[in-house]
Parts: C-alpha cells; sequence; structure tokens
C-alpha cells in the first residue's frame, strides 16, 4: 500500500475522532464522511491512490472486517430475547429476504439485459443483506418501538450470513453455465458450505473452551479475553479458507458457538471486537470510495441508476410489506421497517470477491450496480434516518393507545 495512502487514512480517521461526538447528533453518518474522503484522495480527486494497486489491500480489508462483524453479529444474537420477541426478525429473515433476492433477480432481468437468471440471482443476493450500522438512530434510538428496533438490528445481524452460501451457490452456477474455468458446482458448494460450518464449529469451540477454562483458573486477563475472540474469528475464517470453504460462513457459525458455549463470559469478550470492527469499517468504507466508487463514477448509465434506486425501493419494500401481513402493523410502521434496509459492508465484500476471484463476463456490470447501489444507500439512508427516526417516534408517541398499533411490531417499547 503507497505510503501517501496510508497517511491520508491515518488523517481521515483521527478527523473523524476528533468530532465523532459532535457528529452523533447530526444528520452525518460515520459512513458518509469516509465514503466522501475516500472521493477526495481517489483518481477523481487528489489521485493519491493508486488504483491498480490498492484493490488488492482492499480487498483484505473489507474481508478482515467483515469476518469480525459476522462474528460479534453472532455473538450478540440473545437467543432467549429473540424467542420472547421473533415475530419481526423471523419474517424479515424467513419471507422478506427469499422475496428481496426474488424480486432484486426479476428487476436485474429486466433492467441489465446483459444478465442470465444465475447473474441476475447472484446480483440480487449480494444486495440483499442489510447494514444496520448505515442507520444508526433507527435501531438505537429508545423512543421507537423495541420489536422494531430488534428485528431491524437482528436481520441486520443475521442476513449476511445467511446471503454468504447463497451468493456463493449463484455464482458457481452462473460460472459453470457459462463455461468460465473448471468448475464443478456440486463439490464447490458443498466444499464452501460443509468446511466453512466446520471451520467455524472448530474455533467457536476451541475459543470459548480457552475463554472458560482459563478465566475460571484465573489466567487469563480480561484485555485478553476479548483479544481471544477476535483471534476466534480469524481462526475461524484461516481454517475454513485452507480447506477451500467459506471463511464468512466459518466466522459466523463460530460467533454462534462461541456464545453459546463461553455463557455470560462471551459478554465480556465483545469490546475489543466490535471496536476493532468499528475501526476497520471506517477503514473499508473510505477505500471503498477511493478505489470502487471513484472509478466508477464515470461508467454509470441509466439503467445502473435505475436498478440501484429500484433495489432500495419496489426490491426492499413490497417484500417487506408481504411479510408483514398478518402482524397487525400499520403502514407507517410496515414503510419505515421497508425503508430501512441499507446496504453496506457485505455487498462492498462481494464486490471486491466478485472482481478477483471469477472470470464472468458480465463482472463489470455487476462491480458497477453494486458499486452504485451501496453509495447511493449510505447517503439515502443516512440523511434519512434521524429525521424519519424523530417523526416515526413523534407518530408512535401520539398514536401508542390506539389498539391497532399496540399490536405486534408497533408495541410501545
Amino acid at each position: 500500500m503507497d505510503d501517501w495512502m496510508l497517511v491520508s487514512v491515518a488523517l481521515a480517521l483521527l478527523v473523524y475522532a476528533a468530532v465523532s461526538a459532535r457528529l452523533r447528533s447530526t444528520v452525518v453518518t460515520q459512513a458518509m464522511v469516509f465514503v466522501a474522503f475516500g472521493l477526495l484522495i481517489g483518481n477523481r480527486g487528489l489521485g493519491v491512490v493508486d488504483v491498480e494497486t490498492a484493490n488488492r489491500a482492499v480487498r483484505i480489508l473489507a474481508e478482515a472486517t467483515l469476518t469480525v462483524v459476522l462474528f460479534t453479529d453472532a455473538l450478540a444474537v440473545d437467543l432467549a430475547k429473540l424467542r420472547r420477541a421473533s415475530d419481526v426478525p423471523v419474517r424479515l429473515l424467513g419471507i422478506g429476504l427469499p422475496l428481496t433476492i426474488v424480486a432484486g433477480t426479476i428487476a436485474g432481468l429486466a433492467l441489465l439485459p446483459q444478465l442470465d437468471v444465475w447473474t441476475a440471482a447472484a446480483l440480487a443476493a449480494m444486495l440483499a443483506p442489510t447494514d444496520a450500522a448505515l442507520g444508526i438512530p433507527v435501531v438505537t434510538d429508545p423512543r421507537l418501538p423495541s420489536r422494531i428496533r430488534q428485528g431491524l438490528n437482528v436481520e441486520s445481524g443475521l442476513n449476511d450470513g445467511v446471503c454468504v452460501p447463497l451468493v456463493i451457490i449463484f455464482l458457481t452456477i452462473a460460472q459453470a453455465e457459462e463455461g468460465v474455468g473448471d468448475v464443478e458446482p456440486l463439490r464447490v458448494i458443498a466444499e464452501e458450505v460443509g468446511f466453512g460450518v466446520l471451520g467455524g464449529l472448530v474455533a467457536g469451540f476451541l475459543g470459548a473452551w480457552v475463554v472458560r477454562t482459563f478465566s475460571a483458573r484465573q489466567w487469563i486477563s480480561t484485555p485478553w479475553r476479548q483479544i481471544a475472540a477476535v483471534a476466534t474469528a480469524l481462526l475461524a475464517y484461516a481454517l475454513a479458507s485452507a480447506f477451500g470453504g467459506s471463511g464468512f460462513i466459518a466466522a459466523f457459525a463460530a460467533g454462534i458457538v462461541f456464545g453459546i458455549l463461553a455463557g455470560d463470559l462471551a459478554e465480556d469478550t465483545t469490546p475489543f471486537a466490535e471496536e476493532s470492527g468499528l475501526l476497520l469499517n471506517a477503514a473499508t468504507f473510505l477505500m471503498f470510495g477511493a478505489v470502487l466508487l471513484s472509478p466508477a463514477l464515470g461508467e454509470l448509465g441509466w439503467r445502473i441508476g435505475v436498478y440501484a434506486v429500484v433495489s432500495l425501493t419496489v426490491v426492499r419494500m413490497l417484500p417487506v410489506a408481504l411479510a408483514m401481513i398478518g402482524t397487525g402493523m400499520r403502514r407507517v410502521t410496515v414503510a419505515f421497517v421497508g425503508w430501512f434496509g441499507p446496504r453496506g459492508l457485505a455487498s462492498i465484500v462481494f464486490v471486491l470477491v466478485i472482481v478477483e476471484e471469477t472470470d464472468l463476463a458480465e463482472r463489470s456490470v455487476l462491480l458497477a450496480v453494486m458499486t452504485a447501489t451501496v453509495a447511493l444507500s449510505v447517503y439515502a439512508h443516512g440523511l434519512s434516518a434521524r429525521p424519519a427516526a424523530n417523526r416515526y417516534a413523534d407518530w408512535h408517541a401520539a398514536h401508542a393507545s390506539d389498539a391497532g398499533v399496540a399490536r405486534v411490531g408497533d408495541a410501545p417499547a
């Protein structure tokens, strides 16, 4: 990585750190700042970043970020709380997510004539995961109904892990259909998913055993207990990758196993992992702006722009509306939940995987579409999160006594 690029990244982190507390009360989000700074230092700005040489470094950074985020997301899932308030996330994941992929596939076939059904499905699956970090007020404002906040947060935490094997399956079949390389779909899928799950189980068990056993003996210090959690995520990724499996599936599986087996101690291990994820996330969005978005701006056409808008609206909101039928939610709540499905980190990593690991003829189109959609989401969802959360909180307070509002999903926090 170029020295001046490192200088730019470090300066951006320092500048944002200086004003981070002040920005919390504004509509400006972390992702918005770092994407904008990335554009500033990219080839359409100061030209500090050499796009050709930076691609590999960016991919490593993004993969490390998603690994830690998947692990901490799985670790943070409160199974007991989820069972008590499971209606919203179960519907979003079990009904809304599959319908979103179907709708995204149809939109891809209609708007992007270069795509066949499998590449369109791969694109839809890569853009299906949501990123709650792009709309923080929506999942943290205590004035909002707890089931809405919990539902969106759990959806964001779990759909990355759910979509990873689907993306692998669709891309593998797409390559086989195009005759790209020597691809055996069933073998590749079995290895990616099977070794991914196995690597996660082994790493999660080992990490939890180390934390529980040596904490009981008081041999392990608190800082190193937190480091052990991050090491567990990295071990899961490395083990799975060594055997040809998906490191992302492994990281997610490891987080679930670690959380279950470590029990109460798991809560003590999360601060360092979460802060590491925050730092990596910031750097990833900065490099997304510099290395992916900056070059892509000159290649955007109306079809790509329309698909990006449709992906964030109809493709997301209609499936959510269908998924919420029967819950008794008011239209305002359904629209609120439907709109806040930001696309972010997972889609960025999928972009980089496409660039380096596939030889699909359509990869340039997929790259441009995903880059445009994520960039639009960063600003559209970032700018609307706080105002929409305030308006919805006011609406909820004014109608909290109505029978319809007190039903599932609209219940007061």
